[in-house]
């Protein structure tokens, strides 16, 4: 399996960005999918991964070097949405985005261990589903200038869109539990 979703690469003062050293690029593969459709399917088969959860057993998978669960991998999905829609946003009217604060996939909530029932499937896909269609909706709406050569500092906004298709890793971690 492969390493999960990196956040692009802040430049700190310890960073090769800022002592002129090189810098490793981090910066997601694009292809020629439509970002849209992209960011769609990747809820669509998080979404489809998670209709098998209802079984779980209680038991965290253990991958690399972290614990998921299935509400971890639903929070850490939606979360990244969120995280990288706001991002957008914020570039888009030329703010600076809000710094990240996510503790992300190291850390492992009481509420993430809880049961995984058909109602929290259903809130997920709802929550999910509703992110995706925003996404979608933004995406859609810019030209292809917009999405290559973005405003503000950090990836295009296609990239980000690429990026957020890496999210599978979370319910691919938990796995297909049928």
């Amino acid at each position: 399996m492969s390493e999960s979703p990196q956040e692009p690469a802040q430049a700190t003062e310890d960073s090769p960005a800022a002592d002129d050293s090189p810098a490793v690029d981090d910066s997601p593969a694009t292809d020629d999918r439509d970002p849209a459709e992209a960011v769609v399917a990747m809820v669509d088969h998080v979404l489809a991964v998670a209709a098998t959860w209802t079984a779980w057993d209680g038991k965290p998978a253990h991958v690399d070097d972290r614990m998921y669960t299935p509400h971890k991998a639903i929070r850490r999905v939606a979360d990244h949405l969120v995280d990288h829609l706001a991002e957008l946003e914020a570039r888009l009217v030329g703010e600076e985005p809000q710094p990240d604060h996510w503790h992300a996939s190291a850390s492992t909530t009481e509420a993430d261990c809880a049961p995984f029932t058909q109602e929290d499937l259903d809130e997920a896909r709802s929550r999910l589903t509703r992110l995706a269609r925003i996404w979608a909706n933004r995406l859609g709406q810019l030209t292809e200038a917009q999405l290559d050569r973005s405003p503000g500092d950090g990836w295009s906004f296609r990239q980000l869109a690429c990026h957020l298709t890496e999210s599978t890793y979370y319910a691919d971690a938990v796995g297909d539990l049928s």
